[in-house]
């Protein structure tokens, strides 16, 4: 009866007056979390089948609520913040109650995952639109292909210029972005690792690209060097 009275609140819950304008973790996830622990360590040696089926039911309750609050944000890019500090918060509880991984800390894994690599890609698009979106566009097209329009130099060199006169400032910005964002700072630098890895790919097919273009080589001497870029991440990957 008192386990049906928590899905209740949970599923009755004015999202309206729960929300608040902060990305860190919600009040109501972090009761969650810590009441999820609880039971889970306390049912180590019982294995009671029952409780197992209402903590799933609670945790869908309390994953519909997170949802609802996190689309109350007007960015997209804000809502993924929010979901991956509740998420990452959630899954440093439940680690604490039992080290080995349950059944709902791994669910969460998998979100935190899922939400890692949407806010990547937003964070990205965010400082290098064109680039990526003619990487995903052109650079996937065989250049010995009998597409109408080869990539040419004049297409290709406006993305190189850009990115060369200001791609430090461009991951700076992306940094103070992450250390504001994430409660806590080791998730906010594992994503900002997974951002740079993903901005040196698309990079890296950008000047693969260059190799086939006919006249490509006038362009060498303004490329940025993949050394310099594996550089600039293992110094913010030094930063804990």
């Amino acid at each position: 009866m008192v386990f049906d009275l928590h899905l209740s609140s949970l599923r009755n819950a004015n999202v309206k007056t729960l929300w608040e304008d902060d990305v860190h973790p919600h009040y109501v996830m972090r009761r969650y979390a810590e009441f999820a622990a609880s039971l889970i360590h306390l049912n180590v040696e019982y294995g009671d089948g029952q409780l197992e089926l209402n903590m799933e039911r609670l945790r869908m309750a309390v994953d519909d609520l997170l949802t609802k609050l996190a689309k109350l944000f007007p960015k997209p890019k804000s809502q993924i913040v929010f979901l991956i500090n509740n998420y990452d918060m959630t899954i440093a509880v439940l680690k604490e109650a039992s080290p080995e991984g349950g059944k709902i800390q791994l669910h969460y894994e998998e979100l935190l995952k899922s939400n890692t690599a949407l806010f990547v890609e937003e964070l990205l698009l965010e400082h290098f639109s064109d680039l990526i979106k003619f990487v995903k566009t052109r650079a996937s097209e065989d250049s010995s292909s009998t597409s109408e329009k080869p990539i040419t130099v004049a297409e290709i060199e406006p993305l190189v210029k850009d990115f060369a006169s200001r791609w430090k400032a461009a991951i700076e910005l992306m940094h103070k972005d992450v250390i504001t964002s994430f409660s806590n700072f080791l998730c906010g630098m594992e994503i900002l690792r997974a951002a740079l890895t993903q901005l040196l790919l698309y990079y890296t097919r950008l000047s693969d690209s260059i190799k086939r273009v006919a006249g490509g080589s006038a362009l060498n001497k303004d490329l940025v060097s993949i050394s310099s870029i594996m550089y600039e991440i293992k110094k913010y990957s030094r930063t804990f």
